[in-house]
C-alpha cells in the first residue's frame, strides 16, 4: 500500500500568488529515504523541493535538505529555505518562538540564524544568514564567456565575471544593460564545462540597470548542470552579488539592497539583501499557494 506523503507549494519572494520564485515543501519528511527524496523532487519539477527533518546537529530548530528534478542536492540558504520557514510560521509550527529570534537551521552541515519579522496585518518577513562571503576564480576569457550565454562581447561588461559563494559558488555575470540580460539565451553544452572550469554551480548574469530605481540590480539565474534551465529567484546568487557590489565599492557596507529577478521568465521577483561586513542576509516574504497529498 502506498504512503501518503502531504505537501505544499509556496511562492517565494512573491506580493502575490503565481508570483515569485515557487518552491515544492514536503515536511516531518524523517521516514523519505534520499532515493525517495529525489524522485519526489523529480515528479514536482520545481527548481528545488525542500524536505524538512529532525536536526541532526546541536542548536538547530530543524534540518533541511533540497534537491533540484535532475536529482542534485542543493546547499546555501536561498529560496528553498526561506520558504521553508514561511510554511512553518503559516502553519502555526513557529508560536512558541514569540520573538521570531533564536531560530536556527541546519543546511548542509551548517547551523545557521533565522529571523521571523512579524507585523500586524503584513505578511511575515523572513531573514536567513548565509556564509560569509568567498571570493572565488574569475572567468577571464570573455568572448567564450559571452557565446555561452548567446551574446556578443560587447554585451558584456569589462569587470571580471567572478565567482562569488555565501553558502554556494555561482559565477556572477555583469552585462551592459537590462536589454542584454533579457537578450540572453545559454547554451548548455557550452556553458556547464565553462562553469565547471571556474568551480561554479551556477550563472547570474545581471546588469546595473533595474527595472525601477528601488533596486540595485536586474538578473537572471542559469543553472543548466543541475537541471535548472533559469530560476524566477535565487537567493543562494542574490547574496553572492550584493557582497560583490559591496567589495567593488559599488555598493556602500552596512547596505540594505534589493536586485530584481523572474521577470524574463513572467515570475517577477525582488529579494532583498542586507551586507554588513562579513555578515550577508537575504529576506523576503511569500505565501502558501496549495497543498496535496502525494503517493510513494
Amino acid at each position: 500500500m502506498a504512503a501518503r506523503v502531504p505537501f505544499y507549494f509556496v511562492d517565494v519572494f512573491a506580493t502575490g500568488p503565481l508570483t515569485g520564485n515557487p518552491l515544492s515543501l514536503v515536511p516531518d519528511a524523517d521516514a523519505l529515504g534520499e532515493a525517495q527524496m529525489r524522485a519526489i523532487a523529480r515528479e514536482f519539477n520545481q527548481s528545488e523541493t525542500t524536505f524538512l527533518l529532525r536536526p541532526s546537529l546541536p542548536g538547530a530548530t530543524v534540518r533541511l535538505r533540497s534537491f533540484t528534478p535532475a536529482g542534485a542536492e542543493v546547499g546555501g540558504a536561498g529560496h528553498n529555505a526561506l520558504g521553508a520557514w514561511l510554511w512553518l510560521e503559516a502553519a502555526g509550527r513557529l508560536a512558541s518562538a514569540a520573538t521570531g529570534r533564536g531560530l536556527r537551521q541546519e543546511i548542509a552541515g551548517q547551523v545557521l540564524p533565522v529571523e521571523v519579522v512579524r507585523e500586524a496585518g503584513q505578511p511575515a518577513v523572513v531573514w536567513l544568514d548565509q556564509s560569509p562571503p568567498y571570493f572565488g576564480d574569475v572567468a577571464g576569457d570573455r568572448a567564450l564567456l559571452a557565446a555561452c550565454l548567446g551574446l556578443g562581447e560587447r554585451e558584456l561588461l569589462e569587470q571580471d565575471a567572478q565567482v562569488v559563494s555565501t553558502g554556494a559558488g555561482h559565477l556572477l555575470v555583469p552585462a551592459r544593460d537590462r536589454g542584454a540580460v533579457d537578450r540572453a539565451a545559454p547554451d548548455p553544452a557550452r556553458l556547464v564545462p565553462a562553469l565547471r572550469d571556474v568551480g561554479a554551480e551556477g550563472c547570474y548574469l545581471y546588469s546595473p540597470d533595474p527595472v525601477d530605481a528601488g533596486a540595485v540590480a536586474y538578473a537572471r539565474f542559469f543553472n543548466p548542470a543541475l537541471g535548472i534551465a533559469e530560476d524566477p529567484a535565487t537567493g543562494t546568487a542574490a547574496g553572492p552579488l550584493a557582497a560583490r557590489l559591496v567589495a567593488t565599492g559599488r555598493v556602500p557596507d552596512e547596505s540594505t539592497v534589493v536586485i530584481q529577478q523572474g521577470y524574463a521568465v513572467g515570475r517577477p521577483s525582488r529579494i532583498t539583501v542586507s551586507v554588513f561586513g562579513q555578515r550577508v542576509r537575504v529576506g523576503g516574504s511569500g505565501l502558501v499557494v496549495a497543498e496535496g497529498t502525494l503517493a510513494v
